[in-house]
């Protein structure tokens, strides 16, 4: 009798352990979609960096507000903060140091190729938020310098930017279809703020600044130094254009910067870049939150951002979440 009690007793301990068993694999479950919930859930990033230029720049002087703007559109905190401009940025976005990016479209296009600078180091985790605005190339220099053409440029001190960067190749192309190389210089690579020093204490001659116009490092410049915009010669903007489609003839209009006429130059395009792997939402609500606020933006290159024009010119893959918002804007 007291054997079969023992059976019993013992069968239904088995019972009760596979019962609390079982009960502990659908707990098991539950916590393991619940793990799956919060993993949706943190895709949407906490934070936002928005990589700009030197403090000098237009991309940082624009930064400010589109980081604001993102900000409120999207919940998620967003900063600007100052990089060494397109080529250092795009090799951060791949690096994780940001998520969004201005950079020259020539710069992502190379980048997305792995050609020139970024030769052996294709970057394939970008992708287009949108076009900004025309990013003049500009040579600076002083009436005191007396360089009057491109050929004045050969044996004189020329800030071209820091190697691998926009300006850098911006500086090599203009300087090459003028005949020049830059051993026909005395290369100097200086940022913007630097070619503005260098130039009023005439430890250069004159600088490569590619940036929207007008640029604060040149106005600065220009409050206390009387300068000039060097323009191309006569042919060499098609000449450029045809070798290098990227870029567009363009103007630096008389009384900018105090110049006395119009100067023909090229420009490539500003835009902003983000990391392919940024969530569709969140990108569509960066990209609503910088074109549906424009008439927010008071930097005077702000009349070129327009939804319109968002995809002219982009050159590389767009991410998903801006070609929808520019998709609905058509």
């Amino acid at each position: 009798m007291k054997k079969k009690q023992f059976r019993l007793l013992m069968l239904l301990s088995a019972f009760a352990l596979l019962i609390l068993a079982a009960c502990g694999s659908d707990s098991g479950a539950g916590s393991k979609d619940s793990d799956k919930g919060d993993s949706t859930a943190s895709a949407k990033p906490k934070f936002l960096n928005l990589l700009t230029g030197g403090t000098q720049g237009t991309y940082y002087a624009l930064g400010g507000t589109f980081a604001d703007l993102i900000s409120k559109e999207t919940d998620i905190k967003t900063t600007a903060e100052v990089s060494q401009a397109s080529a250092a940025n795009m090799t951060a976005l791949q690096d994780g140091k940001g998520e969004i990016a201005f950079v020259q479209s020539d710069i992502a296009f190379y980048a997305t190729e792995g050609t020139k600078m970024f030769d052996g180091k294709k970057i394939d985790t970008i992708a287009a938020l949108g076009a900004l605005y025309p990013e003049t190339v500009q040579l600076v220099t002083t009436e005191a310098s007396g360089i009057k053409s491109y050929a004045d440029l050969k044996g004189k001190k020329v800030s071209v930017g820091a190697p691998g960067s926009g300006t850098y190749a911006n500086a090599e192309q203009l300087l090459e279809i003028h005949g020049l190389t830059m051993d026909d210089i005395k290369a100097q690579n200086l940022d913007f703020g630097e070619s503005a020093d260098g130039l009023q204490s005439g430890q250069i001659d004159a600088a490569f600044i590619t940036a929207g116009t007008p640029t604060g490092a040149v106005e600065a410049l220009n409050a206390t130094t009387k300068i000039n915009i060097i323009g191309m010669d006569a042919g060499k903007a098609d000449e450029l254009i045809a070798k290098y489609p990227y870029y567009a003839k363009d103007t630096v209009k008389a009384g900018t910067y105090g110049i006395a006429k119009d100067t023909e130059t090229v420009s490539v395009l500003a835009m902003l870049a983000v990391k392919k792997d940024l969530p569709e939402d969140v990108v569509y609500s960066m990209t609503k939150a910088i074109y549906d606020n424009k008439d927010k933006i008071s930097h005077p290159k702000g009349q070129f951002i327009k939804a319109e024009t968002g995809l002219q010119g982009i050159n590389i893959d767009v991410h998903p979440g801006a070609q929808k918002y520019f998709d609905e804007t058509k």
